[in-house]
């Protein structure tokens, strides 16, 4: 086979592993912007980069979960000429349209920036970014395609190399730039991203290259129904790639034009367009990275999720499908459940000591109890997507967006920006019932009640110890970082041993507590 197909715990665990480091790095990264550039400069980042997954979303035509699920469909029925032709029709298709998008959209970059961009200037920042489009693409039909072979490692170390690099650029780009004026200084960041980005793909390229090393090379007469197989693997790419396309694409409309509906919400409710920017900079580059900092875990189930489910759902294996979605749901609520209570308690202490921006964490606060749900969110899509059900997907996200747009423009424009981080909030809150009652009405929904008792016994025992340490802490005089880093290690130790001693962490009972949802 060339190369090691994984168990799906196997490769969750790498995964899991990789992004914890991914986010950190990522973290790191967005803690050095702030450090730079201020809320002001990240605020010019936020406004210039939604418009990369929308010409990414236009390029990859949602080929990458798609190469992924008929990846491992080919594999299942061991047809190595199919997974070929699979990757060398994405290849095609997402080389052709980049170089044609890049063209596109840096030859009309003044016209896009005119209609997008909420402060014009953000229009370096968008330019520095534009090449990143091809390099984006081609990663994404690789990562698909070791995705689909269940080998989660290549995926792993080449996000590691990429975040490294583009940190080790930042630091020397940035720092040289800033003298010429904020604009520049976050073009040269969006231009660290392109180089890390690029580092990535030349060792994702050499790892399939090596894989595949040992593969015959001399070529076999093409027989007559070879172009007819090219077109089947096009159209059943396409079947499971445009719903996702779809999705994607108004997501990335939607993201594109959200800094600029959030500074005009905001200019309504009274400020002037400066301060719009910098508040805009404190929700989307200060409070959403430390939500998002947590998922991590999930993301990484997910991704492992959707080959997993796809490959039980070829041997209609019902039980094998419910065993995988309830070891998901399961670990999203155990992870779920710390990140909550810590965000939520310790909102403008974290947002303090990492960004030195205390308002900050009024709005991780508002947001936090929320985020809770964005846990369970994206195994749920997962699920859908490895059972074919890419279209309900898009349509989930669809109402969603529409529902979000509403609320955040009438909260932000009554209530300011607190308003808009609620209407975010709310949006989450639909998009999680909207997926969870799709996947429920598709092959119904088994949980047993029990860990949600034992998991939340351990989120009480651990907001009352976090309480008690910090303050013992602190009356140490250790100083603030330790008084509160040092409560929320304790805490997530004993949070830890609370579902050890309760036995939350053993898989469920085979026969669920619960009938199913249908």
């Amino acid at each position: 086979m060339g190369m090691n197909k994984q168990s799906f715990i196997r490769g969750t665990f790498i995964l899991t592993v990789s992004s914890f480091f991914t986010k950190g790095l990522g973290f790191v990264n967005g803690i050095l912007l702030a450090r730079f550039l201020g809320a002001e400069g990240v605020g010019l980042l936020m406004i210039a980069h939604p418009l990369l997954p929308l010409f990414i979303t236009m390029t990859e035509l949602g080929l990458p979960v798609a190469i992924s699920k008929l990846v491992s469909e080919a594999e299942v029925k061991r047809d190595e000429a199919r997974v070929k032709r699979i990757l060398a029709v994405s290849l095609t298709v997402t080389g052709s349209l980049s170089v044609v998008l890049t063209l596109a959209a840096l030859f009309g970059s003044k016209w896009i920036a005119s209609i997008v961009l909420a402060d014009q200037r953000a229009y370096y920042a968008m330019v520095a970014i534009t090449p990143i489009i091809p390099i984006i693409a081609m990663s994404a039909v690789l990562k698909g395609y070791f995705r689909g072979r269940q080998n989660m490692n290549p995926l792993a170390l080449s996000d590691i190399i990429e975040n490294l690099a583009q940190i080790l650029v930042i630091i020397g780009v940035v720092k040289v730039l800033l003298p010429y004026g904020l604009a520049y200084a976050a073009a040269g960041a969006m231009g660290a991203a392109v180089i890390g980005e690029g580092v990535g793909l030349i060792y994702l390229f050499a790892v399939f290259k090596w894989a595949n090393r040992g593969k015959v090379k001399e070529n076999p007469p093409i027989p007559p129904s070879a172009s007819l197989k090219g077109d089947r693997t096009l159209r059943d790419l396409l079947r499971i790639g445009l719903p996702m396309t779809g999705s994607g694409f108004i997501h990335s409309i939607y993201h594109a034009f959200l800094p600029l509906l959030i500074t005009k919400s905001l200019v309504l409710f009274g400020v002037g367009v400066e301060v719009a920017t910098k508040q805009f900079g404190l929700l989307a580059g200060y409070a959403i990275p430390l939500l998002f900092l947590p998922s991590f875990f999930t993301q990484s189930l997910s991704t492992a999720l959707i080959p997993a489910i796809s490959e039980a759902s070829v041997d209609n294996n019902t039980q094998l499908m419910h065993s995988r979605m309830d070891m998901a749901m399961r670990t999203a609520l155990i992870v779920g459940v710390p990140c909550t209570i810590i965000l939520y308690l310790w909102a403008v202490p974290l947002a303090t000591l990492i960004y030195h921006a205390p308002e900050a964490g009024v709005l991780l606060k508002l947001l936090a109890p929320l985020f809770f749900l964005h846990y369970f969110e994206a195994p749920l899509q997962a699920i859908l997507l490895g059972l074919g059900k890419a279209s309900t997907v898009m349509w989930n996200h669809v109402m969603t967006n529409i529902f979000e747009v509403s609320l955040i423009f009438v909260l932000g424009s009554n209530i300011g920006i607190e308003g808009v981080a609620m209407g975010f909030g709310l949006g989450i809150l639909l998009l999680t019932l909207l997926n969870f009652y799709s996947v429920a009405s598709t092959i119904g929904f088994y949980f047993d009640l029990r860990i949600i008792v034992k998991a939340g016994a351990g989120g009480i025992v651990m907001t009352v110890t976090s309480l008690a340490a910090h303050r013992f802490l602190e009356r140490m005089e250790l100083g603030q970082t330790i008084a509160l880093f040092g409560a929320l290690l304790i805490s997530l130790v004993v949070y830890a041993a609370t579902l050890q001693l309760t036995r939350a962490l053993r898989s469920g009972p085979k026969t669920p507590t619960i009938t199913p949802v249908s």
